[in-house]
This record gives C-alpha cells, sequence and structure tokens, in this order.
C-alpha cells in the first residue's frame, strides 16, 4: 500500500509546453484591446476639448459643465468671464466650458421686466 502512495507522488510537471512569451500573449492582447477601445478615444478628446478652451474668443456662447449657457466677456489665462444674463456675469475656470453654441442657432429670447 505505501508503494502505491509514492508512485502516484512522482508525477511532476510535464516538460516543456507553453511558457514564456507564449503566456503573455493574451496579456498583451487585452492591453492592445483597451489601448484601441478605451485609452486612445479618451485622449482624442481631451485634445478637442483642449484645442476648443483655446480657441475661445469675446462674443462666444458657451455652455459650461454645470449647464450654464452665456456669452464670454473676458478672457484670462485661467478664467473665463461670462455673461449668463444681462448685467449677470460670472467667472468660471476654462476647464468647466462644456461645448460652444454655434453661431448659427438662434439665441435665447430674454423677456424684458
Amino acid at each position: 500500500m505505501i508503494d502505491v502512495a509514492y508512485a502516484m507522488g512522482q508525477g511532476g510537471a510535464p516538460e516543456g509546453g507553453a511558457g514564456g512569451f507564449a503566456s503573455f500573449i493574451p496579456l498583451i492582447l487585452m492591453f492592445v484591446i483597451f489601448y484601441f477601445l478605451l485609452i486612445r478615444p479618451q485622449q482624442k478628446r481631451s485634445k478637442e476639448h483642449r484645442s476648443m478652451v483655446a480657441a475661445l474668443k469675446k462674443g462666444d456662447r458657451i455652455i459650461t459643465s454645470g449647464g450654464l449657457h452665456g456669452r464670454v466677456t473676458g478672457l484670462d489665462e485661467t478664467t473665463l468671464t461670462v455673461e449668463i444674463a444681462d448685467k449677470v456675469r460670472v467667472k468660471i475656470n476654462r476647464a468647466n466650458v462644456a461645448g460652444v453654441i454655434p453661431a448659427s442657432s438662434p439665441a435665447p429670447e430674454t423677456k424684458p421686466e
């Protein structure tokens, strides 16, 4: 009976096989897929946002990330002065600009009080 137990314990690891580089192929494929599906599009969006913010000028109509619509009345290196209503101006960080409203769209109408 003891001989059978020793015989079963002699299994050992198989020789050769797919080791080394072949075991890293699935990991490399996963990284490539993540790069093209997640990382690259995010970098492209970020680059477009930076160029849009850098191209802002006085008179542009914008939307902030908080949802405020307004017109740029002043520019600084890091901030913008935005007029959100008649004689109501706020300063916002340039990074909070979500988009520029095209000039062809109609301006929101304000009702006189």
